[in-house]
């Protein structure tokens, strides 16, 4: 009975994991929310863009997350990753 226990958690937990193709993700796929929740991919995207230009520091409370919402809103079929590097681009 205990195993069963163990392997029903087993099971749970390997169904919630979930890998996002960083690289394939469009701007519509971003603001519907249905893969993960924007704000924090948001902040992940700001800290990898900034992580290619070897910029050490982020502001994860800037408006950087609502930039990035709205240069989508107006561009979804950009992939995400290339409307991060603009909006978080090398003049920022």
């Amino acid at each position: 009975m205990f195993g069963l226990g163990l392997a029903l958690v087993g099971l749970q937990a390997g169904q919630a994991q979930v890998t996002i193709d960083i690289e394939k993700l469009t701007c519509y796929h971003f603001l519907a929310d249905k893969l993960t929740d924007s704000r924090t991919l948001g902040i992940w995207l700001n800290g990898y863009v900034n992580g290619e230009r070897g910029k050490k520091h982020i502001e994860p409370l800037s408006a950087g997350h609502a930039d990035l919402v709205a240069y989508c809103q107006s561009h979804m079929d950009t992939l995400v990753l290339d409307a991060a590097r603009t909006v978080f681009g090398a003049d920022k």
